[in-house]
């Protein structure tokens, strides 16, 4: 089983490459769930409803998750000044 670190033992360079790194990623499943949301209202209203139409509501969650933890390393690097 792998350990691992609490935010507050990371490095200063982990740090801030963690930080960089959860924000591209968050920032690029938030516009895919904008526009996955987006296909898909358009695609119930032109031929109905689909199992399709639940995944952008699924992938909240995992977005929900991410911006906590940007939040948490944003929050680790003000407080150490960086």
């Amino acid at each position: 089983m792998k350990d691992t670190k609490s935010i507050s033992e990371y490095t200063d360079e982990e740090l801030i490459n963690n930080e960089k790194k959860i924000k591209i990623l968050t920032i690029m499943l938030m516009t895919a769930i904008v526009l996955l949301f987006l296909s898909t209202m358009f695609l119930t209203f032109k031929k109905g409803f689909s199992a399709l139409t639940v995944i952008p509501i699924a992938l909240l969650p995992i977005l929900i998750i991410n911006i906590n933890n940007w939040n948490k390393l944003k929050k680790e690097k003000a407080d150490r000044n960086l």
